[in-house]
C-alpha cells in the first residue's frame, strides 16, 4: 500500500466514516473535525487526528472556512475532502484551498460556477442545446418577479433556491396567492442552509419521473458516465429511494444514450473533475429535461457502486493523487436500491430527533449500511437527521426489491427505555413508512413518480402499534422490584434499563 500526505474530511457523519475507510485502505492518514455537538460522534473515532473547530451551529463549525484551514496546517494535511453539504459545492471554499497550498478533492473553482451555481447551469446548458425544464433567465429578487414569470409559464411552478440542494429553499406554488409566503419561507430557509437566499422560478412539470446521471471526468476535458439513477420517490423534494438501473428508461431505449451523451458533453465542456451527477425529468412520453448539476458525491453513490464495482471515493483521491487514467465507461450489472432511513416522524417527515438506545442494522453479502451510528448515539436537532443509508444488490430488480424488504425487516433503530418501559426522549423514525414503500405495488411495479407518496396515503397513515417484547419484559421486571420495595438491590435495576433484543434472544437461547 502506497502510502500518501493527510486528507482533511471537512464534514460529519455518515459521509466522513464512508470517505474515511477508503481513504485509510488507500494509504491516506484521515484528519477529522467536529463540533460541540459531536465530540463523540463515530465519525471522530475512524480518524487518525481530530479536532475542534467550534460550536453547534454550522456556520461557527462546519461553514467556518478559516478554522478548517487552520486544522489542515496544524495537522499537515495535503488533501481536503468535502464530502457533501455544507461546504461541498462553494467555490470561494476550493480557492481558499488552494490559496492555502492544499488540493480540493473535486471539481476546480470555474466548474463549479458554471454548473454548481443552478442559473449559471442552466444557461451552459443552454448553450449546449441540451433541453431543459423552462424557468426564469436569472434570479428573481421579490415574490412579484417570481409571480410575473409563473404568469407566463402557468401554475404550478417550483421556487428554488440558486446555491441549494437536497431540497432546502424549495416551494411548490399553486397559485399567486400562495407565491409571496413561499417565496419569503423559501428565501429564509435557503439562507440558513447555504448563506445564500438568491432564488429562481421553474415551470413544474406533473407526475415527472426524476432520473440522475452519474459522471467521472479528469479535469482535462475527458469525462465517463457511470449509468443512472431513478430518484423519484421523494417527500418534501428530498429523495427516500434511489435505484439503478432506472425503470422508466426500460420503457424507452432511445432515451438512456441520448442522456449519457448530454451529461458527458456538458461535462468534458466545463472540465470537470471528479464526481458529479446531472439531474434531469423524464416524462412520460421518454423526453428528459435537465434540471442542475449537483457538482460534488452524492448521498445516493453506493446505488452506482453496486452496479458498476466502482469505488467512487477512491477514484476521487487518486485522482486528486494524480495517480488515476480515466478508464472507459464501465459495464453495468444486476439491479441495486438505497433507502434513506431518518429520525423522523413516519406520517409528516418532520425531524424527530432525540438519543439512541438500540440500533440494529442490516448485515449481508449483498446489503449495505452506511451509518453515523454504532450501538447508540444521538441524532440532534443541529444537522440532517439521517440515521442510516441501507443498500442492497440482487441480478434483478425483483430480487433486490426482495432483499430489500427483509433488510428493512431486519432492521431495528429505538430510543432508550426508562425502568418502567416507556421510551426516553422524542426519537422517531421512518422506518415503518420504508417498510410500507417496499411492500407498495406500484413501487415494485416500477413505475413510481415524484407524487406517489401523495397519491399514496395509506403509505404515511397512523396505525395502531403493540408493545415490543423488550418494552413488556421490562415493564415486568419494573413491576417485581417494585413489589419487592427499596431494599432489592439496584443491580437488576440497571441490567433491566440496558436490556438489548440481543442480550433477550441470547437468554433465550441458553
Amino acid at each position: 500500500m502506497k502510502k500518501h500526505a493527510p486528507v482533511l474530511i471537512a464534514n460529519r457523519g455518515e459521509i466522513a466514516i464512508r470517505i474515511s475507510k477508503t481513504a485509510r485502505a488507500l494509504g491516506f492518514p484521515v484528519v477529522a473535525i467536529y463540533s460541540d455537538a459531536d465530540r463523540f460522534a463515530e465519525h471522530v473515532r475512524y480518524a487518525d487526528q481530530a479536532y475542534y473547530v467550534g460550536a453547534a451551529a454550522p456556520k461557527e463549525s462546519y461553514l467556518n472556512v478559516e478554522r478548517i484551514l487552520e486544522v489542515a496546517k496544524r495537522s499537515g494535511a495535503r488533501y481536503v475532502h468535502p464530502g457533501y453539504g455544507f461546504l461541498s459545492e462553494r467555490p470561494h471554499f476550493v480557492e481558499a484551498c488552494e490559496k492555502a497550498g492544499l488540493i480540493f478533492v473535486g471539481p476546480s473553482a470555474e466548474s463549479m460556477r458554471l454548473m454548481g451555481d443552478k442559473i449559471q447551469a442552466r444557461q451552459t446548458v443552454d448553450s449546449l442545446k441540451v433541453p431543459r425544464v423552462p424557468g426564469s433567465a436569472g434570479v428573481v429578487k421579490t415574490w412579484q418577479e417570481a409571480a410575473s414569470f409563473a404568469k407566463q409559464v402557468g401554475y404550478p411552478v417550483l421556487l428554488k433556491a440558486a446555491a441549494g440542494g437536497g431540497g432546502k429553499g424549495m416551494r411548490r406554488v399553486d397559485s399567486e396567492a400562495e407565491i409571496s409566503s413561499a417565496f419569503d419561507g423559501a428565501t429564509r430557509e435557503a439562507v440558513g442552509a447555504f448563506g445564500d437566499g438568491s432564488m429562481y422560478v421553474e415551470k413544474l412539470i406533473l407526475e415527472p419521473h426524476h432520473v440522475e446521471i452519474q459522471v467521472f471526468g479528469d479535469g482535462k476535458g475527458k469525462a465517463i458516465h457511470l449509468g443512472e439513477r431513478e430518484c423519484s420517490i421523494q417527500r418534501r423534494h428530498q429523495k427516500v429511494w434511489e435505484e439503478s438501473p432506472a425503470p422508466i428508461l426500460n420503457r424507452y431505449p432511445q432515451t438512456r444514450p441520448a442522456m449519457f451523451e448530454a451529461a458527458v458533453r456538458v461535462a468534458e465542456h466545463v472540465r470537470y473533475a471528479g464526481a458529479g451527477t446531472f439531474e434531469f425529468i423524464v416524462d412520460g412520453k421518454g423526453s428528459f429535461y435537465f434540471l442542475e448539476m449537483n457538482t460534488r458525491l452524492q448521498v445516493e453513490h453506493p446505488v452506482t457502486e453496486w452496479v458498476t464495482g466502482v469505488d467512487l471515493v477512491a477514484w476521487q483521491l487518486l485522482l486528486a493523487a494524480g495517480e488515476l487514467k480515466l478508464p472507459a465507461s464501465p459495464e453495468r450489472r444486476g439491479s441495486a436500491i438505497e433507502v434513506r432511513l431518518y429520525a423522523e416522524d413516519p406520517h409528516t417527515f418532520l425531524p424527530a430527533p432525540g438519543p439512541l438506545g438500540l440500533i440494529e442494522l442490516p448485515t449481508g453479502s449483498f446489503v449495505r449500511s452506511d451509518s453515523a451510528f454504532g450501538s447508540e448515539g444521538e441524532v440532534t436537532v443541529h444537522y440532517d437527521p439521517m440515521i442510516s443509508k441501507i443498500s442492497v444488490w440482487a441480478p434483478t430488480r425483483e430480487e433486490a426489491v426482495d432483499r430489500l424488504r427483509v433488510a428493512l425487516d431486519e432492521t431495528r433503530v429505538e430510543s432508550p427505555r426508562k425502568i418502567d418501559g416507556t421510551r426516553q426522549g422524542s426519537l422517531r423514525t421512518n422506518l415503518s413508512f420504508l417498510r410500507r414503500l417496499v411492500r407498495n405495488e406500484t413501487v415494485r411495479g416500477g413505475d413510481t413518480t415524484t407524487d406517489l407518496i401523495a397519491k399514496n396515503p395509506d403509505l404515511t397513515a397512523a396505525e395502531a402499534t403493540e408493545p415490543s417484547l423488550e418494552a413488556a419484559l421490562a415493564l415486568s421486571i419494573h413491576q417485581l422490584l417494585t413489589e419487592q420495595g427499596p431494599a432489592v438491590n439496584a443491580a437488576p435495576v440497571a441490567a433491566a434499563s440496558n436490556w438489548s433484543r440481543a442480550s433477550w434472544r441470547e437468554g433465550v437461547q441458553k
